[in-house]
């Protein structure tokens, strides 16, 4: 859409860049949102995930997007078999479509759409210690050179955005988060799965399905996380991080 405030410029900047800076093309995508909510796991297995426009109220052209990234249906049954290993619940949805946390940013980070899309859910129990562990289980899919993406936000509360009483709390528990992610994984994994302890939690999460997509990239990684993105949006800090 139009951004005449340049409220997302600073966000769709940083999407851009990101596959500059890996260190090669991945060879698929998989992507957490917070969007989509199962019992147990479940991965989308079609060959051509459509478009699930999961939004409200927005222009007539926000309908007619198009992200026509195909998907994977042998790693997504790898994937299911990975985590039922693991002792996960998980599935396979052949006909779950790709909703607006995964082809909203793709369309600016990887705008080709050439490379395979999998998209997983959260369990509905959104327990973060559980999506921690099952993050550790994909691990080996990064030496597959499988791009792991957490697509959520540090920070969400959508009553409370630009309402100059959130911007102090939010730093508060913006500071936490980058602490908590930047230690090492055993530190770090104890940090998060008590996330609702941090300062200022329930606040800059009154819900916090959209921060449990970074507990996934982070459980997928040994090594401290590094905040690569970070800016004022709407009078609360947004922050992504990176794990190598």
């Amino acid at each position: 859409m139009d951004d005449p405030q340049g409220t997302w410029s600073g966000m769709a900047a940083f999407l851009r860049g990101i596959a500059a800076s890996l260190p090669e093309t991945p060879s698929a995508i998989l992507i957490i949102s917070g969007h989509w909510e199962t019992a147990g796991f479940a991965v989308t297995g079609g060959e051509h995930p459509p478009l699930v426009f999961d939004y409200y109220g927005f222009p007539p052209h926000t309908y007619q997007l198009r992200y026509d990234a195909p998907g994977q249906p042998s790693l997504a049954a790898g994937i299911v078999e990975r985590l039922r290993a693991a002792g996960f619940a998980a599935s396979t949805d052949g006909s779950r479509g790709y909703d607006h946390g995964v082809f909203v940013p793709l369309k600016v980070a990887f705008p080709d759409a050439r490379i395979p899309v999998i998209e997983l859910s959260l369990d509905r129990g959104l327990d973060a210690a559980l999506h921690l562990a099952m993050g550790e289980a994909l691990a080996p899919l990064r030496e597959q050179n499988v791009l792991v993406i957490g697509a959520g936000m540090s920070v969400h509360n959508l009553r409370a955005w630009g309402d100059p009483r959130i911007t102090r709390p939010a730093m508060e528990f913006d500071e936490w988060l980058n602490e908590a992610v930047s230690a090492p994984a055993s530190t770090r994994a104890a940090a998060l799965s008590r996330w609702h302890e941090a300062p200022n939690a329930r606040i800059c999460h009154p819900r916090h399905e959209h921060l449990l997509p970074l507990m996934v990239a982070a459980g997928s990684s040994p090594n401290p996380g590094q905040r690569v993105f970070h800016e004022m949006v709407l009078g609360a800090p947004i922050a992504g991080f990176r794990f190598d």
